[in-house]
């Protein structure tokens, strides 16, 4: 049966205000949680974040991000970050962490879901991820880094979030969930991508739309980000090499005719974070410069 406009649709519809665009654009008052917040993607979300207005709870391991955090309270004051040292490979002390982070503040609007494992365990920039000789155990790191520990925070906060009646999700996925990597663009090169990243990417577009369909009529919204070619030069396991070549083809597969720099997530994460993507959920945003277009 089709509705018109106004037909019962055996629910309440309720009307919601309409606040301007900085309102709907505003995280200030609101609180997120950011998994893998040190790394090289995960720090251009905290700061979008703080920038629009949240506190942010920076979740990872290690120094670098007690780092992160010193760095970003000297900018934005004790009071905007606060910080949960988990490793996310132990799964009992991450779910404490949750719970921890979810206790002692007043609510949670935003997880940002965007740890993953970038190292020779996942196959990553390794012979030995190559499809016709990547182990299972590289396998299982890979989809566990990838999706369960995802599947773990939403399973935590997204209960947390459907009592409060609001909040928002963003799985941080890949373009390479969508395209496969074509080997010609990393020949002669040090970096490699894995099979097991791809996988796990997409089946985070799954686990993306089964929340969104699962806690939607709860108010809880939950969408992918889809980043592109966004070398990190900066050093690090996930890193890209200084190849003035590689780079040029990694500009060449955009459309734009340049790669991402970090700066360029940061409208696309507000946006989803925020009451601008009100009525969007179980959705796919790629960030790409076009590279997925053809």
């Amino acid at each position: 049966m089709r509705f018109g406009p106004g037909e019962d649709r055996g629910c309440s519809v309720t009307s919601l205000p309409e606040p301007s665009l900085p309102k709907l654009f505003s995280l200030t008052g609101k609180t997120a949680v950011v998994t893998g917040a040190a790394g090289y993607l995960g720090r251009v979300f905290t700061e979008a974040l703080l920038e629009a207005g949240a506190r942010v709870v920076l979740m990872g391991r290690g120094a670098k991000l007690a780092a992160e955090a010193a760095r970003l309270r000297d900018l934005h004051g004790n009071r905007a970050v606060d910080v949960e040292v988990v490793d996310f490979f132990d799964h009992d002390a991450y779910r404490r962490g949750l719970d921890s982070v979810a206790d002692r503040h007043a609510a949670i609007d935003v997880l940002v879901n965007n740890a993953f494992e970038f190292s020779k365990e996942t196959g990553f920039n390794d012979p030995s991820g190559r499809v016709d000789v990547i182990t299972k155990d590289q396998w299982m790191r890979a989809l566990e880094s990838g999706v369960y520990w995802h599947a773990l925070a939403t399973q935590v906060l997204a209960e947390r979030m459907a009592k409060q009646g609001s909040g928002s999700i963003i799985n941080v996925s890949s373009m390479y969930a969508i395209v496969s990597p074509d080997p010609a663009l990393y020949e002669g090169t040090e970096v490699f991508n894995p099979p097991s990243y791809g996988a796990a990417k997409a089946a985070l577009l799954a686990l993306t739309r089964y929340t969104a369909a699962s806690y939607g009529r709860r108010g809880v919204r939950c969408n992918a980000l889809l980043p592109g070619a966004f070398p990190n030069l900066g050093g690090g396991t996930h890193n890209a090499p200084r190849n003035d070549e590689f780079l040029r083809r990694l500009s060449d597969r955009t459309v734009v005719g340049r790669y991402g720099e970090p700066a360029d997530l940061k409208g696309a994460i507000v946006f989803l974070a925020s009451d601008a993507s009100r009525y969007v959920t179980g959705q796919c945003l790629s960030v790409d410069g076009g590279w997925t277009v053809r």
